[in-house]
């Protein structure tokens, strides 16, 4: 089972909508504070990182946020900066924006930033991040992996930014083909819980350990808790993958599922 997480993540699988009813984008910034928000956006994914921050900062804006910062992180020394740190510690709302999760870990892990974020986690802060910027957001984290066939070929790992432990995240899911490579990951240690999130959808993952879907499509939990039968030791032998029985819930807006006792069930509050 896993242990209690007790933050506050917005998960979005990439690619949410930014022109016509912004819902995921909406959520956060409610979750922040509505107008009362003060919004930090994170570019240390991109290597663009002006022209991503930009892209947030005008939506933001046009949201109602009046008090917004953006924190281009090109260095270590950026990570370590008072200045990035006081400006992150009086936010409400942090958001990392995509691009290369490795960027992040690389200029933020171990950082006096990195720590504060799992301050401002442990406060309920409201963080949010979209596609690389979800992978980041667990322990261990996917970083690549080529092919269809779950096996050795299809996974690189390495390791997060760990806000939310006992879990692996993928993300842009059902459009680039990524079940294969999400079973690996959960093949290599069952207790982890697998989550795939589709584009423009998010998972928003409170407080009391449930799992709240938002957005146009769904979130794949994958459960391998109970697997009897598993070649994940013959993997880098060149075998392809045998795993069963998996346990797999696809759930879709509306619908909520426990990190903790691993069942899935309507939302009454939807």
């Amino acid at each position: 089972m896993i242990e209690h997480n007790h933050g506050n993540l917005l998960i979005i699988g990439g690619a949410e909508d930014k022109q016509n009813e912004c819902t995921i984008l909406k959520h956060f910034y409610q979750e922040a504070g509505g107008r009362d928000s003060r919004i930090c956006v994170i570019t240390a994914a991109s290597n663009t990182a002006g022209q991503a921050g930009k892209v947030y900062e005008d939506l933001f804006r046009r949201f109602g946020c009046t008090d917004l910062e953006i924190l281009n992180i090109y260095t270590r020394n950026d990570g370590n900066s008072q200045v990035m740190v006081d400006k992150i510690f009086r936010s409400n709302g942090i958001f990392f924006t995509g691009g290369d999760q490795l960027r992040i870990t690389a200029m933020l892990g171990g950082t006096a930033l990195g720590k504060a974020l799992q301050h401002l986690y442990e406060r309920k802060v409201i963080i949010a991040g979209t596609s690389a910027g979800a992978s980041v957001m667990s322990d261990n984290m996917i970083i690549g992996g080529q092919g269809d066939t779950p096996g050795e070929d299809i996974i690189r790992m390495a390791p997060g930014l760990g806000l939310i432990r006992g879990v692996i995240v993928d993300q842009h899911f059902a459009q680039r083909g990524r079940i294969g490579r999400l079973l690996t990951a959960v093949a290599l240690n069952p207790y982890v819980l697998g989550i795939g999130i589709d584009e423009d959808t998010a998972v928003h993952v409170r407080a009391d350990g449930k799992l709240r879907v938002i957005g146009r499509g769904t979130a794949l939990i994958v459960d391998a808790s109970n697997v009897t039968v598993s070649n994940v030791d013959e993997l880098f032998t060149g075998r392809t993958l045998t795993l069963a029985p998996v346990k797999v819930h696809v759930l879709s807006r509306g619908y909520l599922f426990d990190i903790v006792e691993r069942v899935s069930y309507q939302d009454s509050t939807f």
